[in-house]
């Protein structure tokens, strides 16, 4: 029998509230972790019973997003399920902030196995390293049909509109809240931690993979620049491959010498491309 259930007049319910199975996606950022604090506040500072927060990693995130997250739980008194893409029969292992991986080793068994590179062409990156494994995940716990939370503000009307448009049944609670990314850094600049990493405009230029394909092409060169290392990993894996990941940018190979020569010769105004692993 189809039971209403009937609200007071003017009575609003609050896109935090979690009433049904719900998996919070932690992508490591302010924004998701903003979402996360309002979800806790919603319940009087604890996690509902019905929620479950998974980080997804996929070994390419920047040390600073893991101590973040792991900071996010210690402070918050909640656990928070660590995932990993493994190239089995469950297609995830949980690991903690001491064994995660932190050489792209995930991203890397990803990309050997299909033996060709995302790009923006072909994004299978964010479904294979966090969507797969976060639902292998809840399934091998019994859960087999749920909400997901997604980090996405008000301020990014085309990335709430696309999202919409998943086939999966996903939220996201700060854009309904009308939550932008000023309401975000005031949240952070009065929290006793923060994401140490470098924030452009309000966005961390290393958040999810530090130097993932659909940055634009400067701010991508700007972190070589500041951690030449950072490139090795990306640029072996288009040599492996025999490939890019991104056809319109340089290869990562020859950033590393752009960034030795100081050139910058890319246009600053180049738009970034909207990833789904959140903020």
């Amino acid at each position: 029998m189809l039971v209403t259930r009937l609200l007071p007049m003017n009575k609003k319910i609050s896109p935090f509230r979690v009433n049904e199975p719900t998996v919070i996606s932690f992508s490591g950022g302010r924004t998701s972790a903003f979402m996360l604090w309002n979800v806790l506040q919603e319940n009087g500072g604890n996690l509902p019973d019905e929620a479950i927060v998974c980080f997804a990693n996929t070994g390419k995130e920047d040390e600073a997003t893991l101590r973040f997250v792991d900071n996010c739980s210690k402070n918050w008194g909640i656990p928070i399920v660590w995932l990993e893409f493994r190239d089995n029969e469950k297609k995830f292992e949980i690991v903690d902030f001491e064994s995660a991986s932190r050489n792209g080793e995930p991203f890397e068994q990803l990309i050997l196995k299909k033996n060709y590179l995302p790009n923006p062409f072909a994004r299978f990156c964010t479904e294979e390293l966090k969507i797969v494994p976060i639902d292998r995940y809840l399934k091998s716990i019994g859960i087999n049909e749920y909400v997901t939370f997604v980090g996405i503000r008000a301020d990014e009307p085309s990335r709430v509109a696309k999202m919409k448009t998943n086939k999966d049944i996903k939220e996201t609670p700060l854009a309904s809240a009308g939550i932008g990314v000023q309401d975000v850094l005031q949240f952070w600049s009065k929290q006793p931690f923060d994401l140490q990493t470098i924030t452009v405009s309000g966005n961390s230029l290393l958040s999810n993979c530090d130097l993932c394909f659909l940055k634009k092409a400067n701010h991508t060169l700007s972190l070589i620049k500041d951690k030449p290392q950072r490139a090795i990993w990306w640029a072996s894996m288009e040599q492996k491959i025999g490939a890019t990941f991104n056809p319109g940018h340089p290869t990562y190979a020859q950033m590393i010498q752009y960034s030795k020569d100081q050139h910058d010769m890319f246009d600053p105004n180049e738009e970034t491309i909207a990833c789904f692993c959140g903020d």
